[in-house]
């Protein structure tokens, strides 16, 4: 497809503006300014639009390719949020407005929603009050591990280290590291959960906490949880939940109840705020009645009269972790979501998710190496060592998915599973959706067996076809040039 560059034609213009004032123009020195025009393109209104409008035709979007990627990058989600999120008194509040003016009340409806979705997610994870303030899962993680050394600061343990599996998520050993602990990694037994004896092992007097997350990155739910959070609490530790994969628990499982002492539950993964290119997201954190008092300031109050208010005055607060209260646009969708599925809604998503990863699971469970011989949760983990032989690596099938209409589930991820192919194909696809994923899979198998070169060419239907990656990342080529400039080196 030809850049927007490529039709240029001089003098065209979308709009005129009006000439420059004469002394407009700052007083730059002589060698920031340019010697010539900037060579933007130059082209009609009509074909800016088409030109953007063709591009848009060849992205893989959620709305318009299957994502066996699942909640971790994209969803469906529905569009009732997106309306709600639009609404002007939200879409046009300031974080700067007073919170009441003379007169009348200013920002009370923003302040109610912020209000009432922690009462909300405290409901759901059986946590005491949590904040909305962490911007992202990693942002939520760390305010979490703060949290953790904020408590035994005030109770002056001498804590050095966090216990980690090795099948949680991989930003939680960057939390505990950034909130000053070294990471102490634990690792898997042969049912893919937590070993537990090496677990027992490991703490000590000097076990600061425990990030677990549950269902962990293999799709399984870690059943010794009580026991864990015994063993935790013996030693004065704090047992931290990380509920990335909570979508598979909903209404069923609370961590509050099971012993967990914090938890940050992503948004934008399990209560449907868009997601995917980089945000937004959210990471809210619940905490237990014995850790109100470290979470981030503010926090949103009620009065006796029903005005909602934010109160700073929380001396032992970790201080603040956002430079408000955190993105509220994927808040309110949340909000929204929560009431539009209500208690019995929300379990029976996260039932529907469960299901269509075990679905998948088992339609493909003889062609592909199942890395768990049990039930799945939320997703379904597969290897990709027994087309090895034919030279066909994970990334071969990746791309070859491509070519078929579906956008690549996650690879090479968990990372303590060789080859790795994660299929989370989350509660609103059909089964005539599925049944379409695992028909081109076991296409892929067969051409692997059949013809390995094919795959290793995909995508072929793409406008750009396989990268050399690696070369792409070390001489990257992201400027365009004009033609003479080219030509000249």
């Amino acid at each position: 497809m030809e850049l927007i560059y490529d039709k240029s034609v001089r003098g065209r213009r979308a709009t005129r503006l009006p000439p420059p004032v004469a002394d407009a123009s700052p007083n730059w020195p002589a060698e920031l300014r340019r010697a010539s025009p900037a060579p933007l393109p130059e082209v009609s209104e009509g074909e800016v639009v088409r030109h953007f409008t063709a591009l848009s035709r060849l992205n893989f979007s959620v709305d318009t390719h299957f994502y066996p990627l699942g909640s971790c990058t994209m969803k469906y989600n529905p569009k009732a949020g997106e309306a709600a999120a639009g609404l002007p008194g939200f879409r046009e509040a300031h974080p700067l407005w007073p919170q009441l003016r003379r007169g009348g009340l200013l920002t009370q409806g923003a302040l109610q929603l912020l209000y009432e979705t922690e009462r909300l997610l405290s409901e759901i994870a059986g946590m005491a009050e949590f904040t909305l303030q962490p911007l992202a899962g990693a942002h939520g993680e760390l305010t979490g591990a703060m949290i953790i050394a904020a408590y035994h600061r005030d109770r002056g343990n001498r804590k050095t280290h966090i216990l980690i599996p090795d099948s949680a998520h991989g930003t939680n050993p960057a939390s505990a590291r950034l909130a000053g602990y070294e990471v102490v990694t634990v690792p898997s037994d042969e049912n893919g959960v937590i070993d537990f004896e090496k677990f027992r092992r490991a703490v000590n007097e000097e076990t600061a906490g425990v990030m677990m997350t549950c269902p962990n990155t293999l799709g399984l739910f870690e059943t010794r949880v009580r026991e864990i959070s015994e063993i935790v609490r013996a030693v004065d530790g704090l047992f931290y939940y990380d509920g990335a994969n909570l979508n598979a628990l909903l209404g069923r499982f609370k961590p509050g109840e099971m012993g967990f002492d914090i938890c940050h539950i992503n948004l934008h993964k399990t209560f449907a705020t868009p997601h995917g290119g980089g945000g937004p997201g959210a990471g809210p954190v619940g905490v237990v009645e014995k850790l109100r008092d470290y979470l981030p300031i503010s926090r949103v109050r009620k009065r006796a009269d029903g005005v909602y208010y934010l109160d700073y005055n929380a001396p032992k607060s970790i201080g603040y972790m956002a430079p408000f209260y955190g993105n509220f646009g994927v808040i309110v969708r949340a909000y929204a979501y929560m009431l539009l599925l209500g208690g019995e809604g929300l379990k029976e998503a996260g039932g529907q998710a469960v299901l269509n990863a075990n679905y998948v699971q088992e339609r493909l469970r003889a062609r592909f190496a199942a890395v768990t011989q049990g039930r799945c949760m939320h997703e379904c983990v597969f290897t990709g060592k027994p087309f090895a032989a034919k030279g066909v690596h994970t990334l071969d099938l990746a791309k070859a998915l491509i070519d078929r209409g579906i956008h690549p589930p996650t690879v090479y991820f968990p990372l303590n599973v060789p080859e790795a192919i994660m299929i989370e194909p989350t509660e609103t696809e059909s089964r005539e959706t599925l049944d379409r994923f695992v028909a081109a899979m076991l296409e892929i198998a067969d051409l692997a067996e059949r013809d390995p070169k094919a795959l290793h060419d995909a995508p072929l239907t793409t406008p750009v076809g396989r990268l050399d990656e690696v070369e792409a990342a070390k001489r990257m080529d992201l400027r365009w040039k004009p033609a003479e400039e080219t030509a000249a080196g």
